[in-house]
């Protein structure tokens, strides 16, 4: 017989074996439809994770740095502050602007959450952002309708907005919003364009940067009252893009020491770099991978031993068998290999379950935690890969017993 006739022949022979003991067969089976499940389903999560990352940092610009003023506690400890630093202010966008190398695009930013809204909204409160026409250049901004306003709208302090996806949907539902009026508190605006969906925004965190409406920077100074402004710098926070070929992270010190200096070495601003962000990201994500999927390995481990069990016990059952084949003329390959194919069918078996179980629980998991979780080829391969490795690893230990049993003593046994 040829190779590839005899591994049939066992394989036949094997499944027949385990046809006569399916419940136990079935039991041994799960710790590998398990453990293969959930490696593909961590692997899953971690890529969902992964895209998003990378998605947000996308959206946050790999050239870009965000300046972020950091709001005080309370009046007592703004006073303290005023004491030393002036706070982020129109003066630290000049002096960045004169002295920054590399700066491509600049713009202040102020932030208001409005207390009452015309059309009445459908959903949460949108934030009104107030900020100049690079902002969109420098984000990325996509108009779905309508436009960005332009430095004209800025110099003439214009009534008029740009709303984000999730503020159009609430304020207009699924109708055309461009030419439409919008009233933010006591100011009627104009609408001039609707934003595609965004991802992430100036500084991260938890807003949802689809719910926002943006306004020119001097419309937002003349036409909109802050009532939480003495508690407040004069920016929130200053956007940056750098020309292609500047050092973001190298850049991100200058811009520190600058603001060091102007603010007298008071902590009360962040500077974010999104490129240091993605390097931190990437390695954070690899480490959370492998932990998850080392604790899911381990389910293939249990599965594994209790291949190895299972074999073991039939081997003792079928001593006898084992005895009439070796007196039949099967030599001790022979017997090897039909019990190794035996522990090799049922881990291929579990694989090819756990896969349909893995991917089952990815998007359990997508549907019930809301997470992002990508089901990838190279992960159905790795974890089928490994399984049956496992089945086989495990395998060969009571198949080598099995084929070193005396023919004499194993006719002999009862």
């Amino acid at each position: 017989m040829n190779a590839l006739t005899r591994l049939g022949a066992d394989l036949a022979l094997a499944a027949d074996n385990l046809r006569a003991q399916k419940t136990r067969t079935l039991l041994t089976a799960l710790g590998m439809v398990f453990g293969v499940g959930a490696v593909i389903g961590m692997l899953a999560i971690g890529a969902g994770a992964r895209q998003q990352s990378l998605a947000l940092i996308e959206q946050l610009g790999v050239r870009n740095l965000m300046i972020d003023s950091i709001p005080p506690g309370s009046p007592q400890q703004m006073q303290q502050r005023r004491m030393t630093s002036p706070g982020l202010t129109e003066r630290d966008v000049r002096i960045l602007t004169a002295n920054l190398e590399g700066l491509d695009r600049i713009s202040p930013r102020r932030f208001l959450h409005p207390s009452h809204l015309l059309p009445p909204l459908a959903r949460a409160m949108p934030d009104l952002f107030g900020v100049l026409p690079a902002y969109a250049r420098i984000h990325d901004f996509h108009a779905l309708a309508g436009r960005f306003f332009d430095a004209l709208d800025n110099a003439a302090s214009a009534a008029v907005c740009v709303l984000g996806q999730t503020a159009k949907v609430s304020l207009f539902g699924y109708q055309a919003a461009v030419g439409r009026y919008v009233k933010v508190n006591d100011t009627w605006l104009r609408v001039i364009g609707v934003l595609g969906n965004q991802i992430g925004g100036a500084s991260g965190g938890t807003r949802d940067w689809n719910n926002v409406i943006y306004v020119p920077l001097r419309t937002f100074q003349y036409r909109f009252y802050d009532n939480s402004f003495n508690l407040k710098d004069d920016l929130d926070g200053v956007d940056l893009n750098l020309r292609p070929g500047a050092d973001s992270v190298t850049a991100a010190r200058v811009v520190t020491a600058i603001l060091n200096q102007t603010h007298h070495h008071t902590d009360d601003f962040t500077v974010t770099v999104p490129a240091a962000l993605l390097a931190q990201q990437q390695q954070t994500q690899r480490i959370f991978t492998l932990v998850m999927v080392a604790i899911a390995a381990i389910s293939l481990l249990v599965g594994g031993i209790g291949i190895m069990n299972i074999v073991l016990a039939t081997v003792l059952e079928r001593t006898r068998e084992i005895g009439v084949r070796r007196a039949a003329g099967a030599r001790r390959a022979d017997i090897l290999r039909q019990f190794l194919a035996e522990a090799l069918l049922i881990s291929i078996s579990g694989g090819a379950l756990g896969i349909g179980f893995g991917v089952g629980l990815s998007w359990i998991i997508a549907a019930t935690a809301g997470w992002t979780t990508i089901v990838s080829g190279w992960s159905i391969v790795i974890a089928f890969g490994v399984s049956a490795g496992v089945g086989v690893a495990f395998g060969i230990y009571p198949a080598r017993k099995a084929a070193r049993i005396d023919p004499i003593e194993a006719l002999r046994y009862e």
